[in-house]
């Protein structure tokens, strides 16, 4: 029996998808819902899994774009085992083959290289060469008839002449300047050596939403520093106890999520969007955690987060992240985001200007907690600053907005009782 395999519908914008990965080879077994393959959209990343066992016969290869709907491959649920045929006996009155029988003919004589006529070799041209080649060969002390030539005629170029120094390392200079003149000049023509592929539908993706948010929002970015003082002792303090009452750790990100919730209720206009010639305010909280992929950014939706606890804000992380690990992350977890938060930080990343999630107002960029001396009390002391970054789409959100909400997130992170007794 044969079942075949199709690309499944992940949404009904989501036409066609593109084969990333195979996991499994012509011939080989799979069980069922074990992983058959990987396909990209330009939204999503998915692992698709085999509906039943059997034997896989590929149909599609990888990185070719299919339709949805379509059929890449097939599984065989009943292998028939292949047994080699043995060959008949010999039937009466069949004559048996006749044995090979040596003859006294020697084998045909080898042409003997030596003994065919060779062409004539070529007269000797002296080549004519520019004045570039001609000082660098008088002055590297090199023997011309030991470059091979790729110029028209095989005319010695300059080029040749670098590549047979740098092969040989041979190379004795007169002078200071030869050095670095060789050198730039043999790294200038390896740097003609390019690889191309093509577009991801995600990549493509990306590139589009962001192409258009900077080309149809008015967006500008604010910025403000962050003293992390008081939030890495409150996280030290309760990490351990957290873990083992929660199962999970105790990170950063919650933290930012409640104050980014309490300024957006002071602000609703960085949680609203425009609608043609009207703007929308949403009255619920759908934040989008921007996390970065070998395949590019997704922005998976963390939905009513002002009712759920730190704990359940950092299991809905785990979990986000897990999915985009395994490939199963759905087309629904990514829409419905009224406001982002990106950490850049994670990869190092010290300031940073975050680009609007369109249709969002508003973006928050969260960066690496560095040591800095700052002024404490009219005192110098060192402390544990991050910078962020608000982007913010200049149509809807004021200046004066958006600065004071930054501020408003700056005040939730330097004083996190304020999110916990909700002033």
């Amino acid at each position: 029996m044969e079942i075949e395999i199709k690309i499944p519908s992940v949404g009904e914008s989501v036409q066609e998808a593109v084969i990333a990965e195979w996991y499994k080879k012509d011939g080989d077994r799979i069980q069922k819902d074990e992983p058959l393959f990987v396909i990209e959209t330009d939204k999503v990343t998915l692992e698709i899994v085999a509906e039943a066992d059997g034997v896989v016969k590929k149909m599609v290869p990888e990185n070719e774009t299919i339709a949805i709907g379509a059929v890449v491959g097939i599984i065989t649920t009943e292998a028939v085992p292949v047994h080699p045929t043995e060959p008949e006996p010999p039937k009466e009155g069949d004559m048996p083959p006749a044995p090979l029988v040596p003859t006294d003919e020697p084998p045909p004589a080898l042409a003997d290289p030596e003994s065919e006529p060779s062409e004539p070799a070529p007269p000797l041209i002296r080549q004519i060469l520019p004045p570039s080649v001609r000082r660098l060969v008088a002055e590297k002390n090199i023997e011309l008839s030991a470059i091979t030539g790729t110029g028209p005629g095989s005319r010695v170029t300059k080029g040749d002449v670098l590549l047979y120094l740098e092969q040989s390392r041979k190379a004795v200079p007169h002078r200071e300047l030869a050095i670095p003149e060789v050198l730039k000049e043999y790294s200038v023509s390896k740097a003609v050596e390019v690889s191309r592929k093509p577009m991801s539908p995600i990549r493509q993706r990306i590139a589009s939403r962001l192409l258009e948010a900077k080309q149809n929002t008015a967006m500008l970015t604010t910025f403000n520093e962050i003293d992390m003082s008081h939030t890495m002792t409150l996280r030290a303090q309760f990490k351990e106890a957290f873990q083992k009452k929660y199962g999970v750790s105790l990170g950063y990100m919650s933290f930012f999520i409640k104050a980014s919730i309490e300024a957006l209720k002071e602000f609703p206009e960085v949680n609203a969007f425009i609608d043609g010639k009207e703007i929308v305010y949403h009255h619920y909280y759908h934040i989008g955690i921007a996390i970065g992929t070998e395949r590019g950014l997704v922005v998976p939706v963390i939905r009513n987060a002002e009712s759920l606890s730190f704990a359940e804000l950092e299991h809905a992380i785990v979990d986000y992240v897990e999915k985009v690990k395994t490939h199963s992350l759905e087309l629904s977890d990514l829409e419905g985001g009224t406001f982002t938060i990106t950490n850049g930080g994670i990869f190092g990343s010290l300031l940073s200007t975050p680009i609007l999630n369109m249709p969002q107002s508003g973006i928050l960029g969260m960066h690496k907690i560095e040591k800095r001396p700052v002024v404490v009390d009219d005192e110098v002391q060192i402390r544990p600053m991050m910078y962020v970054a608000l982007s913010y789409d200049h149509r809807i959100v004021d200046g004066r907005e958006a600065v004071t909400f930054l501020l408003r997130i700056k005040e939730y992170i330097e004083n996190p009782e304020r999110i916990l007794m909700e002033i």
